[in-house]
């Protein structure tokens, strides 16, 4: 997928939200063409289980505060601008749109060559004011990023179809999960799909553009497609029975969303804004892209490939980046404390020990396949209640999943929680993104017994906010013992009943 047109000379490159869906895919595009890349992140760690990692320089930074900003750009050629705030709740236009000035401003003072952008396409003809709040403040900040004196090429794609965007998901999971939909008058919305290999490869290409280009490209697909002709294309390629869909006109954007986050692992806040750029056609008004980055020699990817190609991935577990690997702004972030005796105020524990005669990494193969599909060892309703009750305060619910079946990184969002930490073989510690009146974490560690078998430790940690803290606390231990004693037993039941490998001398290698 090396883009075309890539200069002799490797440019240095300075990607944003390289822990986001596009972000993470792009970096080792920009490493495959020969330029260097320098990550922006606001925490670094965050990085270091990506394979392309080692390649890589990072940089702690954040586009919302301007002071972080300036080293990042020290010796850049090409800026990538890849974050937003979409999902953040009221206010996220004017976060995104002084972050934007902010980012142009310091890559301006820097002597950045190009920033490279990807925004929404825009309906042709449809006035600022009439345009979701979403495709509003992409416009804006693309319109920011042009107006900083660096040369901006801003690329606006509609929906992205490969396997973990957000688009895609909601796609999935309401073809698959509704054999009959009533649905909203929205599934006749004209779109322009495309696939995801295809705006990596504008992006790659982008870099390389002439010095004078300074403005929005339109990119899609071959196709233009109703959302109903998508879900029924995709039911085709998937192999499920014909859909039966029936639009009606009462469901309002905001009731589309709940509707959404109900049937879709996208929750509402992030299924919404989605949702509402939907109501306008969304096709693009030209093809000049195809001037500075000519058309594959087989065309654009269709449709139906792009689905093809996503399955793919899903079924074999290749699932590079999702859109959950990216953190929510505003998600808990503070590090679990190492001191029991907490400075900062009360931290209540729940302990379950066991020792189990299960090598330790059979143990751990049963550690790290916790969530998504595998559950959590424990109560399935209890969990399933709490992850609905989170998504009706808004929160993230617990249809997530994870990226991997089998392999877990730091930063993967795994159901409600996300990988704080992960020490394979050792230990696994989970930060809470559901919602909760404190800081929460639930840490998983493995050792061996001296004997051939394990030692298995199960911490739950909670650091309360408030009264509402503490109450919260004090209403849920009396569950404790059948939700976290039932998951340390179950993990140490299914580790002891694993098959044990052996060598062909006949020897226990597991």
């Amino acid at each position: 997928m090396t883009a075309p047109g890539t200069p002799a000379a490797p440019l240095r490159c300075l990607v944003t939200g390289a822990t986001g869906y596009i972000g993470g895919r792009l970096v080792p595009e920009l490493l495959a063409a020969g330029h260097s890349v320098r990550c922006l992140v606001r925490d670094p760690g965050r990085l270091r289980d990506h394979p392309w990692r080692a390649r890589v320089e990072a940089a702690a930074g954040d586009v919302t505060r301007p002071d972080t900003l300036t080293g990042a750009f020290a010796g850049i050629d090409v800026a990538y601008y890849l974050v937003h705030s979409l999902g953040t709740g009221r206010g996220f236009e004017a976060t995104d749109r002084s972050a934007a000035r902010a980012f142009g401003e310091a890559a301006a003072r820097a002597g950045v060559r190009r920033i490279v952008y990807l925004g929404g396409l825009n309906p042709t003809g449809v006035p600022a004011r009439d345009l979701s709040p979403h495709l509003r403040s992409r416009a804006e900040v693309g319109r920011a990023l042009r107006a900083s004196g660096v040369p901006t090429a801003e690329l606006r794609a509609a929906v992205i179809i490969g396997s973990g965007s957000a688009s895609f998901e909601m796609l999935r999971y309401l073809t698959e999960r509704l054999p009959v939909m009533v649905t909203p008058s929205w599934v006749g919305t004209r779109i322009q799909p495309i696939a995801v290999r295809d705006v990596l490869r504008y992006l790659t290409a982008a870099a390389s553009l002439p010095p004078e280009v300074n403005r929005a490209f339109d990119i899609g697909g071959p196709e233009v497609l109703t959302y109903r002709e998508m879900m029924r294309r995709y039911a085709a390629v998937a192999g499920l029975p014909h859909r039966l869909i029936v639009p009606v006109p009462v469901l309002t954007p905001r009731l589309s969303g709940h509707w959404v986050g109900l049937v879709t692992p996208v929750p509402n806040r992030l299924a919404r804004p989605l949702v509402e750029s939907l109501r306008h056609e969304v096709v693009c008004a030209e093809h000049d892209i195809a001037g500075y980055v000519p058309d594959p020699p087989g065309g654009l990817t269709g449709f139906d490939e792009a689905v093809r190609l996503a399955l793919r991935r899903i079924r074999d577990a290749r699932v590079a980046t999702r859109w959950s690997s990216a953190s929510l702004p505003g998600a808990p972030s503070d590090p679990l404390p190492t001191d029991p005796d907490w400075a900062g105020g009360s931290l209540y524990q729940d302990v379950r020990e066991r020792r189990v005669a299960a090598s330790p990494a059979a143990l751990w193969r049963v550690v790290e396949g916790i969530g998504g599909e595998n559950g959590w060892y424990s109560f399935p309703l209890a969990w399933a209640l709490r992850g609905r009750l989170d998504r009706l305060a808004g929160g993230v619910g617990l249809r997530r999943g994870r990226r991997d079946p089998a392999r877990l990184r730091v930063g993967d969002s795994l159901d409600f929680w996300r990988v704080e930490e992960i020490e394979p073989g050792r230990l696994l510690r989970l930060r809470a993104e559901m919602r909760l009146p404190g800081l929460a974490w639930l840490e998983l560690t493995v050792t061996p017994d001296g004997r051939g078998g394990s030692d298995y430790r199960q911490r739950a940690l909670f650091h309360p906010h408030g009264l509402a803290g503490h109450a919260y606390w004090w209403s849920v231990a009396p569950f404790h013992a059948v939700v976290f004693g039932g998951m340390a037993r179950r993990i140490t039941e299914r580790a002891a009943a694993e098959p044990r490998e052996t060598s062909p001398d006949g020897a226990t290698i597991t």
